[in-house]
């Protein structure tokens, strides 16, 4: 069985950021899973999570402002993460600021470097990471995501708006249940075409971790529209590896192979029959991939 700590907050000014970590892992390599939009960090699966630890990894987890259990800021005009991509102006926050909480959460948790994982929106911020604070990054692994640096037209271009369209109009009540129903739908929408999806399981395993972020376009608008100030991703220098869903439904294939293609010495990687997600058949070879990273 999984066990992670109690969750933990760290203090970026204002914002405080929940967190945890896998127990009894002091004495291994910090790895910290930066999380996708709108979600909170317990949708990150238990077994991924395992699968790295046992390739030597302290495994960490944090919900990024606006979601989860971390500071939701107030509410703007805009709910739409369609619309959020093309603002220009009137941004509750910057990039920059998701970049140091990150390094507000190392903070908390001792560590002065780490490697790390992200996913979707967590790998665009993964990026800008290794951009604004390199010292900080050992190796970097961007899943399912966008150029760093992209922005407005220029992320617009590797998404699906088909399938962003299809997130945004989602409407649930406001309840618990339609906290479950729409994580749900989630799942199913993003989920990789050549593993069969069980919806009895994940229907238990929403019901466990469900929270508002899937039905928070507000907040999402907030993440997504967050403006990047900072260089381009061809100034990122620590070892790179870029993992694409070959089936991804929300971002481009073409995504990952730009990422790839612009950073020196990147290494991209095809996942045929994966979605947007990660699915457990996977979560092996991802794993030693990331271990094999590390050693370079």
């Amino acid at each position: 069985m999984t066990t992670w700590t109690p969750g933990r907050w760290a203090r970026n000014g204002e914002v405080e950021l929940a967190y945890d970590q896998l127990t009894s892992e002091q004495d291994k390599e910090p790895l910290l899973l930066v999380t996708g939009l709108g979600v909170s960090r317990r949708w990150w699966p238990d077994g991924l999570a395992q699968a790295l630890a046992g390739q030597g990894f302290a495994v960490a987890r944090y919900d990024q402002r606006d979601a989860g259990e971390s500071t939701h800021l107030p509410p703007t005009a805009t709910g739409n993460p369609i619309t959020a991509l093309f603002r220009k102006r009137g941004a509750s926050y910057t990039a920059e600021d998701m970049t140091d909480d990150a390094v507000a959460v190392m903070d908390a948790l001792g560590w002065d470097s780490a490697h790390l994982f992200g996913q979707s929106l967590g790998g665009a911020v993964a990026q800008r990471i290794a951009l604004r604070h390199p010292r900080r990054v050992r190796t970097l692994t961007s899943v399912s995501a966008v150029p760093g640096d992209a922005a407005g037209l220029g992320a617009v271009r590797y998404i699906r708006l088909r399938t962003l369209g299809k997130l945004a109009r989602m409407t649930y009540p406001d309840t618990p249940e339609g906290d479950i129903e729409a994580g749900v739908a989630l799942a199913r929408l993003v989920h990789s075409p050549a593993y069969p999806l069980d919806e009895q399981a994940v229907r238990a395993s929403v019901a466990a971790r469900a929270d508002t972020g899937v039905r928070d376009g507000h907040s999402q608008s907030r993440q997504i529209g967050a403006p990047w100030h900072g260089p381009a991703i061809s100034r990122i220098t620590m070892p790179t590896l870029v993992l694409h869903g070959a089936d991804d439904p929300l971002v481009k294939p073409a995504a990952g192979r730009t990422v790839a293609a612009r950073i020196p010495g990147a290494q991209f990687v095809s996942l045929p029959g994966v979605g947007h997600d990660l699915p457990e058949p996977v979560w092996s070879d991802v794993a030693v991939r990331v271990r094999r990273l590390a050693d370079r």
